[in-house]
């Protein structure tokens, strides 16, 4: 290896600093693909990322060897091998905790109606980076030797948070239309900014996201709202168009606001209570009860949709004001709806519409109004996202009244205290009725059954409403109860 003081070859040495925990690493493994007749390359993101300073979870290679030929290699050198994408030319490799991935030199291209992939093999590192998606990614490293590759520009680009692509967009979006929302990715992640001929393809382009798989899209919008700043990706989706094609409620929260702007921009609103939600997460670490360690993705979910049933529910008022009657609820719906669209799973769908549905709940409290009836009931509603919830309806309030934000703040304060209070003396998470079903069937002669079911229920909201009155209590309103069902034979 050999670097010079040219600004480049400094930058060399930090990126090689950086990775100098791998580099005996890559070393052998060069070593053991160059005594087997064979190149290899470390390339792309590990390499992007140690001229930033980033530790890159992953190590990719690059090798002229065919994947049987890789394969032989691998076996020699790791623990165990297994075949990631054999007609994709990928073979997967662990040694210790070390993972890595290796895959042929290639050129693969999209069929236009086709959500697959057309792979062809190539023989050469610079035929292989000129089809990577950015010029960023299409930086190398050549193994042993440590011979930096960057025949499109990417370390410059780098510097000057640019993205840009290896061909022409047009033909790497045509390629892979995926990478277009890669590109409002790595906008959020790495805050690189795309080049105007780059934004124009995406605008032309964005309808070609159509051929690509839900998952794939999914997998894509996952990382760009776990990245530090979903904002500046989420602005890029919309202002290309590539949102129409993936979350269509989000360019459709930019409402005309009516002459007299009695309404916020509810598109902006969205955005900064997404923002605001990020700040409220808890370290990673974290572990409390209502702590939400960050980064959360069903928080940030339903940050970002808690106000998509705005557009279906907006009605001109007499008198000039503006209603979103049950917004809440359509928005619920919504957002069930398009998550399920992009194949997210029951859980993380289940999770952001509830809480959705229950984003507008607390604007009822007032100045601490709610009876402990009406905290239990927040509480149990909420179940297991209540700390989801505190932090969701903290991060909606984007009021510029500061008298009007502190007195939320502070009802907000109230309601968390009293929910901690009627923890500590009720066990609010584990609230169950006064007798189980085994004695509510004994109580009331009764076998199991709907009549048994809808007999626990009716306690249930009896311990909710009254708090924890003994067993002969809720007895006593489980008798009260049965004689005005039709079963008891009194009703």
């Amino acid at each position: 290896m050999s670097t010079s003081t040219t600004p480049e070859g400094a930058l060399l040495l930090q990126a090689l600093r950086h990775l100098s925990p791998s580099l005996p690493l890559l070393t052998d493994l060069g070593e053991r693909f160059a005594a087997a007749g064979h190149e290899l390359a470390l390339v792309g993101g590990p390499v992007r990322d140690a001229f930033l300073g980033r530790t890159s979870p992953d190590l990719d290679f690059t090798s002229s060897a065919s994947p049987e030929q890789i394969e032989h290699v691998l076996e020699a050198w790791a623990d165990t091998t297994w075949d990631v994408g054999r007609a994709f030319g990928t073979i997967g490799a662990r040694r210790g905790d070390v993972v890595v991935e290796v895959t042929t030199y290639r050129a693969d291209a999209y069929d236009p109606e086709s959500r697959k992939p057309v792979v062809a093999f190539g023989d050469n590192l610079e035929e292989d980076l000129v089809r990577r998606d950015f010029t960023v990614n299409a930086m190398a490293l050549r193994l042993p030797d440590l011979t930096f590759v960057d025949p499109h520009g990417g370390l410059e680009d780098l510097q000057e948070r640019a993205l840009r692509t290896p061909h022409t967009p047009e033909v790497s979006f045509s390629d892979d239309p995926l990478r277009m929302m890669r590109a409002a990715r790595f906008a959020a992640q790495l805050r690189l900014v795309p080049a105007p001929e780059v934004l124009t393809a995406m605008s032309g382009m964005a309808s070609r996201l159509s051929i690509v798989s839900a998952e794939r899209v999914r997998d894509e919008l996952v990382k760009l709202l776990l990245a530090d700043d979903p904002r500046s990706g989420l602005e890029l989706m919309v202002q290309t168009g590539l949102a129409e094609e993936v979350l269509p409620e989000l360019p459709a929260l930019q409402l005309e606001v009516d002459e007299h702007h009695r309404h916020k921009d509810v598109y902006e609103h969205s955005l900064t209570v997404l923002d605001q939600a990020i700040a409220l997460e808890d370290p990673p670490e974290a572990t409390g009860a209502d702590e939400v360690p960050g980064p959360d993705l069903v928080l940030r979910l339903a940050a970002l949709l808690h106000d998509i049933g705005k557009p279906a529910t907006r009605r001109f008022e007499p008198g000039g004001g503006v209603s979103f009657h049950h917004h809440e609820l359509v928005g619920a719906r919504m957002a069930r709806t398009r998550l399920r669209a992009l194949r997210f799973d029951k859980d993380t769908v289940k999770a952001v519409s509830r809480l959705v549905e229950l984003h507008l709940r607390f604007h009822g409290y007032g100045s601490g109004e709610w009876t402990d009836s009406a905290v239990r009931r927040y509480v149990t509603d909420a179940g297991p996202l209540l700390g989801r919830l505190h932090k969701l309806t903290r991060s909606d309030s984007t009021t510029r009244n500061r008298r009007k934000a502190a007195r939320l703040a502070a009802s907000y304060d109230d309601l968390e205290r009293r929910i901690e209070r009627i923890r500590a003396a009720e066990e609010l998470g584990a609230v169950r009725p006064e007798l189980d079903g085994n004695q509510i069937a004994e109580i009331l002669g009764i076998a199991p059954g709907p009549v048994l079911g809808r007999g626990y229920k009716h306690l249930l909201a009896f311990r909710l409403d009254a708090g924890p009155v003994g067993p002969e209590a809720a007895r006593e309103e489980l008798l009260r109860w049965w004689s005005e069902q039709p079963e008891s034979g009194d009703g």
